[in-house]
């Protein structure tokens, strides 16, 4: 138990104990096996480096030494492969002075040989030492600005006479800080005046007098501080007072004399670098009575103007275009205010930028700053609108100001902020211009503001906006406000209510419906005679994301008018061809279109009767339309009537019309009346915007 107790501490020794000692390839020198291995790692003390010399270099060549080598790491970063036979002098000459630790860093080797060797090679020897590392000599960062001292294991600096070393211990610098409070005159110059000033000085003289007293500081002989050739102080003169800093001061020529400081208590701080021999400056101290500055505040100006004001003196303050004073009562921008005995203003209220605060940033809108590095809103910034994408369009200016008033206007000299609205009326296209009833199905994003409900009562709608459709009255009458379901950005009908629907459906719940409050309610279908007023709205209970296959149509402008035989597109999901088998419509599950044309008045007041026998009244909010063997049918009601025809050309299209009524198709000759949404643009817009103002 006692050996092995032994073994383990002598195992445990740390490898950077070891100060030399040789290291060499298994079984040297009378060949290493194949395959074999070795790992060797030494590390260097604090403030000393390790090194190994190769001796001898004897081992099978390959290309990069893939088979047999040695690789050399420097704290874990390779500094050499070597592999093949190495003479003596070129191991001196070009290896061995690579293979050196940093300071109090580790040398690793690692051996490797593999099956592959044909004749046997005696391997590696080589001699590894610690040795002091000579900070002075060999490391340009050891800091010393003077002298520099190695000793085993480190370094120490010192400085020239008359320097001592700083708090880093690396610095040579000289004490040239003095404290000269209660003196009213005296002389403050950089140190060794005249002759040049030392390097890498850090002065301060400290003066205070009595507080109705001010310093004024006259400069004499040269003033000679180092400036770049592009006028930056290298070495800096500075005059500090409790309210402001001034300088700093460089170069041939010194401050103003007499140099008002407007205070009691000065710090004159001067500060060099490592380098230069320029003369410095020398000045002279004294006091006087206080006066009060020739600028009360800064980005203001006094009136009267005068080159000194007395204690007593009274001016007015007034902010300059676009800045004001908070006097916590209120903002100003002008002010009176009166010379203190201390060489003060009082009352004294800074003059600030004005702030418009961050403006109202309109829905779908994005915010940018122009031409300012920070995220400001005070005078003069700039701020740019975009829509958030290509589906919104910007109403109005683009880029607005901060004013001198404290608002945003825009550069045509609008306050009014802009607004994103969608844009509508686009589709990705149409190549099928087949000529629902006789109708062509439609591909995906055809018509992507036609919705599908399918119930209470089957019928559809047309988006308009991001969070509204309109559609026919009678297709929601009586529908709870929130129980109606729309299903947009489909085709086939199927697929509204699948478990598994594709990405491009989209549910749209209601939070409120709106109908006309000229549409006539709760009349049997069996006995209306007639549907004026037959529009909704209809307003979703959170914003849909617009896409290519879910985009509004617009609204038409209220001077727009259909003519007779103007041709548009009608769509739906509604009865389509008859049934052979069963000699019946039935509901197509795609969507359909077809291009129908516009009926003349005397056509449209032809109007057809009710299950009762009595004819249903036509109105001037109507228009009827279809085509021989095309037409609008049961279930397609509250679907939208939009022109031009759909086609290749993507767009704009307008809601023209929602289809309302007519006979049952299969007694119809292909004539259905559609609502004149014309006539309503203004309602449908007031409802909205009364609504969404509400709703805040």
């Amino acid at each position: 138990m006692l050996k092995l107790s032994l073994l383990l501490l002598l195992f445990s020794r740390p490898a950077s104990s070891v100060l030399l000692g040789w290291v060499e390839s298994p079984g040297y020198p009378n060949g290493y096996k194949s395959p074999d291995d070795l790992n060797w790692t030494r590390c260097a003390p604090k403030g000393h480096t390790l090194s190994i010399r190769l001796v001898h270099l004897d081992l099978e060549d390959s290309r990069d030494c893939e088979n047999d080598g040695v690789k050399v790491f420097s704290d874990g970063n390779l500094i050499s492969v070597l592999c093949g036979k190495k003479e003596f002098e070129e191991l001196q000459s070009s290896v061995n002075p690579q293979l050196v630790s940093a300071s109090g860093g580790c040398l690793s080797l690692f051996f490797y040989s593999d099956f592959s060797n044909t004749k046997r090679h005696t391997g590696f020897r080589g001699f590894y030492t610690v040795q002091d590392y000579d900070e002075c000599e060999d490391d340009a960062d050891s800091g010393c600005t003077q002298f520099c001292h190695n000793f085993i294991g480190g370094y120490k600096c010192s400085c020239r006479h008359g320097y001592h070393l700083d708090a880093n211990k690396r610095t040579c610098t000289v004490s040239c800080s003095e404290d000269l409070s209660g003196r009213n005159e005296g002389n403050v110059s950089s140190p060794s005046w005249p002759g040049p000033y030392a390097e890498n000085a850090n002065c301060q003289h400290t003066l205070s007098v009595e507080a109705h007293l001010q310093l004024e500081l006259h400069f004499t002989g040269v003033f000679d501080v180092e400036q770049s050739t592009d006028g930056q102080c290298i070495d800096a003169l500075r005059v500090e007072t409790p309210s402001r800093t001034l300088g700093p001061f460089c170069g041939h020529s010194p401050p103003p004399s007499p140099f008002l400081t407007h205070s009691h208590h000065v710090k004159i701080r001067f500060t060099s670098d490592g380098y230069g021999t320029n003369k410095g400056f020398s000045l002279r101290f004294q006091t006087r009575d206080k006066v009060c500055p020739t600028e009360a505040t800064a980005h203001s100006t006094l009136s009267p103007h005068k080159p000194e004001y007395q204690q007593g003196d009274k001016a007015t303050v007034t902010c300059d275009l676009g800045f004001v004073a908070n006097s916590l009562i209120s903002m100003l921008t002008q002010y009176e205010t009166t010379c203190q005995s201390t060489g003060v203003w009082a009352p004294l209220y800074p003059c600030n930028p004005v702030d418009c605060g961050s403006p109202d940033v309109p829905k779908d809108a994005v915010l940018q700053l122009v031409d300012s590095e920070n995220a400001h809103t005070e005078y003069k910034d700039r701020v740019q609108f975009n829509c958030s994408s290509d589906y919104y369009t910007l109403e109005g200016d683009d880029t607005y100001t901060c004013s001198a008033d404290g608002e945003w206007v825009s550069d045509n000299g609008r306050t009014e902020m802009p607004k994103c609205t969608p844009v509508c009326g686009m589709t990705k296209g149409s190549a099928a211009l087949g000529k629902i009833l006789g109708g062509v199905n439609a591909r995906l994003g055809e018509i992507p503001w036609h919705l599908l409900i399918k119930v209470p009562k089957r019928g559809g709608a047309t988006l308009i906006g991001d969070r509204w459709a309109v559609t026919a009255a009678h297709v929601v009458e009586g529908v709870g406000e929130t129980s109606l379901v729309l299903y947009g950005g489909l085709v086939d009908g199927r697929t509204a209510e699948a478990q598994s629907r594709p990405p491009s459906v989209t549910a749209m719940h209601s939070e409120r419906i709106i109908i006309h409050p000229g549409y006539s309610q709760n009349i049997p279908d069996n006995q209306r005679t007639t549907y004026d007023n037959d529009i909704a709205l209809i307003r979703f209970r959170s914003r849909v994301d617009f896409g290519p296959n879910l985009r509004p149509a617009c609204l038409p402008a209220r001077n727009s008018d259909l003519m007779e035989s103007e041709q548009g597109t009608v769509s739906g999901w509604g009865l389509t061809e008859v049934r052979s088998d069963r000699n019946r419509l039935v509901t197509s599950h795609m969507q359909k279109y077809a291009d129908i044309g516009v009926f003349s008045r005397a056509e449209c007041e032809n109007t057809p009767s009710n299950p009762a026998k009595k004819r249903m009244s036509y109105t001037h909010n109507m228009f009827c339309a279809g085509k021989e063997g095309k037409d609008s049918c049961q279930q397609d009601s509250g679907g939208p009537f939009t022109t031009p025809v759909l086609s290749a050309r993507g767009g704009p299209y307008s809601l023209m019309g929602i289809v309302s009524w007519g006979p049952p198709c299969g007694e119809r000759k292909y004539k259905g009346y559609y609502t004149k949404v014309k006539n309503y643009v203004d309602w449908i817009k007031e409802t909205i915007n009364k609504v969404e103002t509400s709703q805040g």
